[in-house]
C-alpha cells in the first residue's frame, strides 16, 4: 500500500483536519519514510523502545497516541535525536494522532474502553475547544462500584484507584481516557454516577467525594491502548497489511 494513500485515508477516516488538539500534538505525520508500505507497527508511545521494536519488527509504519513534539520546538540532541534518527535509519515512517483518535466514535480510545466495560453510549461531553472527546451512557446492567471496578480492571487488564464517592448502585457512566480528571465536575452535569478515567491529580479524590460521584482511575497508559490497536488492525485488514501492536506499559 502507498504510504501517501494510507495517510490520506487515515487522515479522513479520523477527521483529523477538523479536529483540535493540543498544539505539540501535531496530529498526522510526524516522520516520512518508505513511499510503499507493507507492515504497521502501533504503540502508545512514541518511545526509543517502541521505535526500536517496530524497526526490529519490520514495520514501515509506526502508528502511535502520544508523538514526537510535545515539548514544541526543540534541538535534534539526546534522546530526542536518537529517536529521529531511530525511525529515519531504519526507514520506519512516524503517524502520530491525539485527541482525534480518543474521540472517535468507532477507533477511539473512550468509546472503545467504555464499551468493553458494558456501557451503551448514549452521547458525547468532556469538550476540548468546543468539540467533545469522550463518551457516557447507560450500563447493560445497573452494578454497584465493586462490580464496575472489576469490569474495569478486567478491561485495561491492570489495578483500578477507586474514589468511592457516588451512589450504592451505578447506571450511568462516562469515560475519559488519559489525564481527563478535569471534567469531573461535567461529568455531573450529565448526571453520571461514575466516571472512569486514568489518571487525576491530588485534589481530584475530594472533587469526586464533595460532588458525589464514583471516580476510576485506570492508568493513563492503560486506558489507551485500544485505539492505535483497533486503527492499525482495521488499516492492516482493509489494505492487506501485517501488523502489530507493540506493548510498553508504564505502570502510570
Amino acid at each position: 500500500m502507498k504510504l501517501e494513500s494510507l495517510l490520506q485515508y487515515t487522515n479522513e477516516l479520523l477527521g483529523v483536519a477538523e479536529h483540535p488538539d493540543y498544539p505539540g500534538a501535531m496530529n498526522g505525520l510526524q516522520v516520512g519514510g518508505p513511499d510503499v508500505v507493507t507492515k504497521i507497527a502501533a504503540a502508545v508511545d512514541a518511545s526509543e523502545a517502541s521505535i526500536g521494536a517496530a524497526a526490529a519488527g519490520g514495520a514501515d509504519l509506526l502508528l502511535v497516541h502520544h508523538g514526537l513534539f510535545w515539548g514544541g520546538l526543540q534541538p535534534l540532541t539526546g534522546r530526542h535525536l536518537r529517536r529521529v534518527r531511530g525511525l529515519i535509519d531504519h526507514g520506519v515512517a512516524l503517524y502520530s494522532c491525539h485527541l482525534p483518535l480518543d474521540g472517535h466514535s468507532e477507533f477511539g480510545n473512550c468509546a472503545l474502553l467504555a464499551r468493553q466495560v458494558g456501557v451503551e453510549l448514549r452521547g458525547r461531553f468532556a469538550e476540548y475547544r468546543g468539540t467533545p472527546i469522550g463518551w457516557h451512557g447507560r450500563l447493560s446492567e445497573v452494578a454497584d462500584l465493586d462490580a464496575l471496578t472489576a469490569s474495569v480492571a478486567s478491561a485495561v487488564k491492570g489495578p483500578v484507584h477507586v474514589i468511592a464517592g457516588g451512589p450504592k448502585l451505578i447506571e450511568r457512566v462516562g469515560v475519559v481516557t488519559g489525564a481527563g480528571a478535569s471534567f469531573i465536575s461535567e461529568a455531573l452535569d450529565h448526571d453520571l454516577d461514575a466516571f472512569v478515567t486514568g489518571e487525576g491529580p491530588h485534589h481530584a479524590h475530594f472533587e469526586a467525594m464533595e460532588l458525589g460521584i464514583h471516580v476510576l482511575f485506570a492508568g493513563h497508559y492503560a486506558t489507551e491502548v485500544f485505539g492505535v490497536r483497533a486503527l492499525a488492525q482495521h488499516l492492516a485488514e482493509r489494505f492487506d497489511l501485517d501488523w502489530e501492536f507493540l506493548d510498553q506499559p508504564t505502570g502510570l
